[in-house]
This record gives C-alpha cells, structure tokens and sequence, in this order.
C-alpha cells in the first residue's frame, strides 16, 4: 500500500517531518519520497504545484487523494491506517481531548518561533528592528515557558498521557528545531528531557533531516 503514496519534502521543515515520522509509526516504509529543495525554489515547480497549488511542503498523495497540509496528513494515515503500527491517538477521552489540545497549540510555538527566525534570516542586519525583534523574542519565550510547565505537570516523556500521540509527532519536530537553533537546555529542563527522551525513536531517528546530520545549529535562541 505505501508503494501508492507520494511524499514532496524539504529537509529541516518541521511540517515536512510531522508527515514523515506518521508514516513511520504507520509502517509505511517503502513510500516513494521526492526530496526536493528549498534553495532552488523546486516547492514552487510544476511537479509540486500541480499536488499543491500553494507551492507548499508538504504534498502527499495516495492513489488518487491528496492530502497537504501536515496536520490533515498526520490525521489522514492515522485515520486510514487505524490498526497498523502505532495508535496515535488514545483511547482515553481524557487523553485524547490533551491530544487535540496539544496538537493544535502546536501551531502557537511553530508561529512564534518563525517571528523570530524568519526575521533574523529573511531582514538584512542593517535593515533590522531591534524592537521588533525583542518583541518577537519576548513572545517566543513566554510561549517556551508555558510547554516547558506542560511538561512538568505531565510525566514528562509525552504531551498527552503516557503514550506517544498525534501531539508529539505535530510538536516534537518544532522543539527538535528549537534545540537546534541553541535554545538552552539548561534553562528549560523539562522540554530538553522530551526532546533528548525522543529523539532516538526510531520513527524519529530514520526520519531525521538529511541536512540537520551534515551542517552544525545556530545559536540564534541562545538568549530564549
């Protein structure tokens, strides 16, 4: 069956990741996946935009459906693929309802982050606010602080329950990044024990960005 999907992916998106480690956790090796590149603007070529006319990664197509965005491809191999490989989602309501919580401020932390990051990548030095930035920073931090009590108030190792869920495969790829970029481990305990607890899963390992394994983070979170 996975040889009938199709995944278009940029290495390092978290987005691109979410749908990359759902597949894992699905058993679906075997899909055909086109890495494609960010820096030559291959999102925005013929062969993606004719899956996804927004130009955007992640495009997934199975058979004759396509699915784009990460949070509709997550659900939609957790949905079709109920009984195979992981469950991702719990069967406890509690749990569940913490799952769709989680998942969905999940977007709040990628938001945040990319004010900062984007920024800091896309405005020359001399052309920068540094207003702006302080602000970004000030919000990106506030929003760290509020996963990093989520985490102390759970048992620590998943965002919903005692299981790994749809939350961790939306949010783990965000704080993947976070820690990448040099948001201190010491400052935020908590968050660096997920991250370190997971990251040597092995839907997690397998599915890690090409690029991330072959060129060193920033310390551009440094001061989070």
């Amino acid at each position: 069956m996975a040889k009938d999907m199709t995944l278009y992916w940029g290495s390092g998106s978290p987005p691109c990741w979410r749908a990359m480690i759902a597949l894992e956790e699905k058993g679906l090796q075997g899909y055909h996946s086109k890495l494609l590149s960010f820096e030559k603007q291959e999102h925005k070529g013929p062969e993606v935009l004719k899956l996804n006319p927004r130009g955007q990664f992640p495009a997934f197509q199975h058979g004759k459906i396509i699915v784009n965005e990460s949070f509709a491809i997550c659900e939609y191999l957790e949905d079709t693929f109920k009984g195979q490989g992981t469950a991702l989602v719990p069967q406890d309501p509690v749990d569940r309802a913490m799952m769709r919580q989680r998942m969905h401020e999940g977007n709040t932390l990628m938001s945040k982050f990319v004010d900062v990051a984007f920024y800091v990548w896309r405005i020359p030095e001399a052309e920068r606010n540094e207003a702006t930035l302080k602000r970004n920073k000030e919000a990106l931090t506030a929003e760290v602080k509020l996963w990093e009590g989520y985490l102390q108030k759970g048992n620590g190792h998943y965002l919903a329950g005692k299981s790994f869920t749809l939350a961790d495969v939306i949010v783990f790829p965000v704080v993947a990044m976070l820690f990448r970029l040099g948001l201190s481990e010491e400052k935020y305990p908590k968050l660096a024990g997920y991250y370190n607890h997971l990251k040597t899963r092995p839907s997690i390992e397998k599915s890690w960005p090409p690029t991330w394994k072959e060129t060193p983070g920033q310390p551009l979170l440094s001061d989070i």
